[in-house]
């Protein structure tokens, strides 16, 4: 609003002027000596109907308001008025009344084709205020719709070009690059858009189904894989555990009696003595 009152300098920029320029040039246009009239008219009304008058020209607008007036259809010079008191005239001014707050609001749910041909339901929510009061009047018609409306195309649009994994991996990024193109499209209407948030990724039933099945399959491949590996290492183990054994024959015997002590402590009611191979040789050379 500080650059509205400071009005436009002369121009040392060729024919092509910026938003700038354009918006303080509409600032002061004169209004002819019609609308002088009819100016002079309305306070000579005010001043006739004093008694009366101050409650038809004063408005007060809250703390998070701006009032942006239309006087005889232009921009009133000063920009938006408020927060606060003040005047305008009746029958020549009027006035729209722009919260200046964060706004919030849902993307209903978009079906959308992925770029590996999967139909997904995305919805998202958007953070966005009204940082210029003058240009969310002039250059919108209804600024939060255009709003809500460009958030659906620019999700739709920014989802058809990315796959399945991407959309369910990368969705903080989606959303940063979601939040730098609405604020880039939304500028020209005095819009800041704060956040985007992708809040839901629905999948279709049969999905769902195959992909748990997919990840079933694959837990239970990986379960094997491990359950070999430990066979492989047990056995590896046992051999060399042989090895050390058939290096003394004594060892042999000390392992049985350590298997018979740990029998007897179970309490068991049945002790097997296991037999010494050697001696079942000597019947079967028989």
């Amino acid at each position: 609003m500080v650059d509205a009152e400071k009005g436009a300098g002369p121009s040392n920029a060729g024919p092509k002027m910026n938003q700038y320029e354009e918006r303080n040039i509409f600032l002061e246009q004169d209004v002819g000596f019609c609308g002088g009239i009819l100016i002079a008219i309305s306070i000579l009304m005010c001043i006739v109907f004093f008694p009366l008058a101050p409650f038809f020209i004063i408005k007060v607008v809250a703390q998070y308001e701006k009032a942006v007036i239309l006087r005889l259809g232009c921009i009133r010079k000063g920009g938006a008025a408020g927060p606060g008191l003040f005047f305008f005239l009746p029958c020549v001014d009027e006035i729209h009344v722009v919260d200046m707050r964060t706004v919030s609001f849902d993307v209903p749910p978009q079906e959308i084709l992925t770029k590996d041909s999967v139909t997904v339901t995305v919805d998202a929510v958007v953070y966005f205020r009204i940082q210029d009061a003058v240009s969310s009047v002039c250059n919108v018609d209804n600024v939060k719709t255009a709003t809500r409306l460009l958030a659906q195309t620019t999700l739709r649009n920014m989802l058809g070009t990315k796959s399945l994994s991407e959309i369910l991996s990368e969705r903080e990024e989606i959303s940063n690059s979601m939040q730098h193109i609405l604020d880039k499209a939304t500028d020209p209407w005095g819009v800041l858009v704060e956040r985007v948030e992708v809040k839901d990724v629905r999948l279709p039933q049969n999905l769902q189904r195959a992909m748990a099945a997919e990840a079933e399959a694959h837990r239970d491949a990986k379960a094997k894989v491990i359950a070999a590996e430990g066979e492989l290492n047990a056995s590896k183990a046992l051999k060399e555990a042989a090895d050390v054994i058939a290096e003394s024959p004594s060892a042999l015997q000390l392992r049985y009696l350590q298997t018979l002590s740990a029998i007897a402590a179970e309490r068991n009611s049945t002790i097997l003595f296991p037999m010494p191979i050697d001696m079942m040789k000597a019947f079967a050379e028989k």
